[in-house]
């Protein structure tokens, strides 16, 4: 049997995707590996309430913005207060799609991920 752990980003700028994650998702971290060489950095970010992790991955060597492709994954994320959680992203300016048909919206980090954030039934 196979459990989930962790889901990983690639960032372009550590101490910017770790302010965006706090302020709009209220990720904190968790834990931290940084090899001696400072090559990378990997932070582990929880919610506090489940043991899934999201992993944010800096590489020294890759300065550039990271090529998403289409675009076609995401990272969905329950709101215990949607309507809440939909002002406070307004407000952000991150709301990046809206389905409202199906209740649900997306905000993009800021290397351009998608978060999915669904209403909690």
């Amino acid at each position: 049997m196979l459990t989930f752990d962790h889901f990983n980003f690639n960032v372009s700028d550590l101490d910017k995707s770790l302010a965006f994650y706090k302020e709009a998702l209220g990720l904190e971290p968790v834990r931290r590996k940084e090899p001696e060489d400072g090559s990378f950095v990997i932070v582990f970010l929880g919610d506090g309430k489940t043991d899934f992790r999201l992993e944010l991955t800096w590489l020294r060597d890759h300065p550039q913005k990271y090529d998403l492709g289409e675009c076609e994954f995401h990272l969905a994320l329950r709101a215990e207060d949607y309507e809440a959680a939909h002002k406070h992203h307004e407000g952000m300016g991150c709301i990046c799609f809206e389905n409202p048909a199906m209740g649900i919206y997306f905000i993009s980090d800021p290397d351009g991920y998608w978060i999915e954030i669904i209403p909690n039934k």
